[in-house]
């Protein structure tokens, strides 16, 4: 398979279903070869490519992201790219293979957390996933427990309730009062009406 031929950009076409039926293949077929071309159009000259190219491997991810975990390291390394398309691309590849290699992202977490806190909203809310997948393990949740608290306590009122909600199964008994007073005390800058409801259904749970 000529992967680089089937991207949106380069068959003239701009639908990113394109790029998503061309993960699904790849994943169902398991075509290392594919994902090592997808890998090396990460540094393609042309933009375009480079993001139909981190486009395609995210899907892979979140579809067979085992397929993708040997890999880890170079999606680490584009965290730090100036393309805030490809930034927010491999942090979304990586919250996607975050039960694959809670090591590598463990190991990383003071960069993941700092681009998280400097980047896009998307960039920020797979940083937060990633964290709470690292709490569900209790190898890590001492160390990533606390982060994930410091997250939800200064995100943006707009992320606050699906923050909260996913933080939620992770919360043990060490840190459910601290969680409770964070969202206690932002609830009343939580707007729309909707969104503060969510809020409160979290804080009726941890009653």
């Amino acid at each position: 398979m000529d992967v680089l031929a089937k991207l949106a950009s380069v068959s003239g076409k701009r639908e990113q279903d394109l790029n998503i039926d061309l993960a699904q293949e790849i994943a169902t077929s398991e075509d290392e070869k594919a994902i090592k071309d997808l890998l090396t159009g990460l540094t393609n000259k042309s933009k375009a490519v480079r993001h139909d190219c981190i486009k395609v491997l995210y899907e892979i991810a979140s579809i067979a992201p085992s397929l993708l975990k040997s890999q880890a390291t170079s999606f680490i390394g584009l965290l730090g790219d100036k393309d805030n398309r490809m930034q927010w691309g491999a942090m979304t590849s990586l919250s996607a293979m975050a039960t694959e290699i809670p090591q590598v992202l463990f190991e990383n977490l003071p960069l993941i957390l700092k681009i998280a806190d400097e980047g896009s909203v998307i960039t920020r809310d797979h940083g937060v996933r990633i964290l709470v997948s690292l709490s569900a393990d209790k190898k890590h949740a001492a160390t990533t427990i606390p982060l994930l608290l410091e997250q939800i306590l200064k995100s943006p009122g707009n992320q606050l309730p699906s923050y909260a909600e996913q933080a939620l199964p992770v919360i043990n008994g060490d840190n459910k009062n601290h969680f409770r007073r964070i969202l206690e005390a932002r609830l009343p800058e939580v707007v729309p009406e909707s969104k503060r409801k969510r809020v409160e259904k979290v804080l009726k749970k941890l009653q």
